[in-house]
């Protein structure tokens, strides 16, 4: 079963300008280095053309995974809905009074240290299709349980 990648309209954007940025700059750029390196002479001690290959190999295995992202992505479109669900900005506070504000995304997406977490984390997955006002336990991997509470949905 192939497997599909949540992603909003903004990180299918950021994907796509990736593999484009991969095939035509980065690909130009290891054959020049390629070039330069056969014309070193002799191959089979040639330190600059390995790392080249290396570096070609590596480009080309991004490349066939951003086109098999992109190929299976699923676009996530939060409007219409009053629950919390992906694409959605949540503010949540948390059992210490702390409160903080998330947008719920897939997994490719997360970014917790920018506000982005995935419905599949533990926490992202206890809020998900909760309503404002709801109390949701959430239960982390291994981590104490605590509450939060969803104060709002945009």
């Amino acid at each position: 079963m192939v497997e599909k990648h949540h992603l909003t309209v903004a990180g299918l954007d950021k994907l796509k300008m990736e593999l484009d940025d991969l095939k035509s700059k980065e690909r130009e750029r290891i054959i020049e280095s390629l070039k330069e390196a056969r014309a070193q002479g002799d191959l089979s001690e040639n330190a600059d053309y390995d790392a080249a290959r290396d570096e070609q190999a590596r480009i080309e295995a991004r490349i066939k995974e951003l086109e098999n992202i992109i190929k299976n992505s699923v676009i996530i479109d939060g409007s219409g809905s009053s629950s919390s669900n992906l694409g959605k900005r949540i503010t949540l506070e948390f059992d210490d009074g702390t409160v903080d504000e998330f947008v719920l995304v897939g997994s490719l997406e997360a970014d917790p240290l920018n506000g982005k977490i995935s419905y599949e984390s533990p926490l992202g997955s206890a809020i998900l299709h909760h309503k404002v006002g709801d109390k949701v336990l959430v239960k982390p991997d291994g981590g104490e349980e605590f509450f939060v509470i969803i104060k709002n949905i945009k």
